[in-house]
């Protein structure tokens, strides 16, 4: 029986799919997403917002031979639904025809699935939001140096996914989010900067300590004032875990199936050598215990686990849904994400680059002059030969030391040279669903003056 005010998700993917059938379909698959989320947000101790949104959203795919159509809604009115699954079909209908499309063969869909600990069943009062936001604020303004706030928030969310599919898959699965995010200014001689902290778990008991959030960011913010300028010069740069995580973002975007189908990665002829130095390992893992993107199955109805994509520095795998297996003659890997909107297309869930051995500290000890990097700016990466350039600002290095702040610098190389240099130390945690150690990578071109 189904609580009132709430829907019964299965039962109407079940009959939306049922009426395409009818309707002409061939086959048919159909995700609903539910969501609620909660959040307060002030500034220098006043409110600014205080926002609850409910909502749910559905999307409806349709095949008719080897031609496709997705609709997606948010009205759940019968009528309504059966619009659009006529409207599906229609367009179907009238699809260019796609050999790789299709849905998964019934001996390929997950027969059954773990139950993770995901969800924190409960949701927190706005006034308990209000204090975590409260308490990362003071303690940022607190810090000697910081001269204003651009606010704190503290947020809740909890997501409930369903999938349903012509051919026997159906399952449900929801998780949830709590956050606290603080971002202040300091100045000195006329010159502001700006920085932030953040805090990031399914559970609430996970969550950092609030003041301590607060602390660091301004900490950090007082850290960048009077920056200088540094020359040209090729140097080992140091990656701070905020930004080390975007370049295993980067390996991602080359190894999923349709940017190697398509022949447009830098990796395309990879599979099975060694990209990266000996011993790194970089994992994807959906089933991680209270994992901020854990799911049990995949976006089609596929069994998913932990995959080791990087081991001992080789590529293992390509990150592969049907479509794209189909193309490249392969299995697919159970990394299929969907929507409501669109078609399922590769993705990770929580993913990591293991820890070293060095602490940071260890990690710059021999580096005469050096760039340690926190922020970086632009989209500098040209995803198929690899090249690598981007805005960069952070703290020069002299004798295995920060020296001062450093801003307005480019550094540049090639993704397939720092793969092999790369050095990550002993500093992983996994506050973010991607998420990697302090980075160092020998031989970079820092760009300056």
């Amino acid at each position: 029986m189904t609580a009132p005010g709430k829907i019964d998700s299965l039962s109407i993917l079940s009959d939306m799919i049922a009426q395409a059938k009818k309707a002409g379909a061939d086959g048919a698959d159909a995700v609903l997403v539910e969501g609620d989320s909660l959040s307060h947000g002030q500034r220098l101790g006043k409110l600014e917002k205080i926002e609850r949104a409910e909502g749910k959203d559905l999307g409806l795919r349709v095949f008719i031979g080897q031609r496709s159509a997705i609709v997606s809604s948010t009205d759940f009115k019968p009528d309504a639904l059966r619009e659009a699954v006529e409207r599906a079909v229609a367009m179907a209908r009238l699809a260019p025809e796609d050999r790789y499309a299709g849905l998964a063969e019934p001996a390929q869909l997950a027969q059954t699935w773990p139950a993770l600990d995901m969800l924190d069943s409960v949701e927190p009062s706005p006034e308990i939001l209000a204090e975590r936001a409260a308490a990362a604020e003071e303690a940022a303004l607190a810090v000697a140096g910081v001269t204003n706030s651009e606010g704190a928030e503290a947020s809740w969310g909890k997501s409930t996914v369903t999938l349903v599919t012509s051919n026997g898959f159906a399952g449900s699965y929801a998780r949830s989010s709590q956050g606290v995010s603080v971002s202040v200014l300091a100045a000195r001689d006329g010159a502001m900067e700006t920085d932030y902290d953040f805090t990031a778990a399914v559970y609430a008991a996970d969550l950092e300590d609030a003041a301590e959030i607060g602390r660091r960011a301004g900490e950090r913010t007082v850290r960048k004032l009077s920056p200088r300028k540094v020359k040209t010069a090729q140097v080992p740069v140091i990656f701070d875990p905020r930004v080390s995580r975007g370049l295993i973002g980067h390996l991602i975007g080359a190894i999923t199936g349709p940017s190697v189908a398509r022949g447009t990665s830098f990796l395309k002829d990879k599979l099975g050598l060694r990209i990266f130095a000996e011993g790194i390992v970089i994992t994807d893992d959906p089933h991680r215990a209270r994992g901020l993107r854990s799911k049990p199955f995949d976006g089609e109805g596929l069994a998913n686990g932990r995959t080791d994509i990087i081991q001992d520095g080789v590529l293992t795998t390509w990150l592969l849904d049907l479509s794209s297996a189909r193309q490249l003659g392969l299995t697919p890997t159970g990394h299929a994400g969907r929507g409501t909107g669109g078609p399922p297309s590769p993705t990770t869930s929580n993913l990591h680059l293991a820890a070293g051995t060095l602490t940071p500290k260890q990690l710059m000890a021999d580096i005469a002059q050096g760039f340690y990097v926190t922020d970086l700016m632009g989209m500098g990466v040209n995803g198929v030969t690899g090249d690598y350039s981007r805005g960069a600002s952070g703290f020069w290095i002299e004798k295995g030391e920060i020296a001062y702040a450093v801003s307005e610098v480019t550094i540049a190389g090639n993704l397939k040279d720092m793969f092999l240099r790369m050095t990550p130390a002993d500093d992983l945690d996994f506050r973010t669903s991607v998420t990697a150690p302090t980075v160092r990578i020998d031989g970079m071109t820092v760009a300056g003056s």
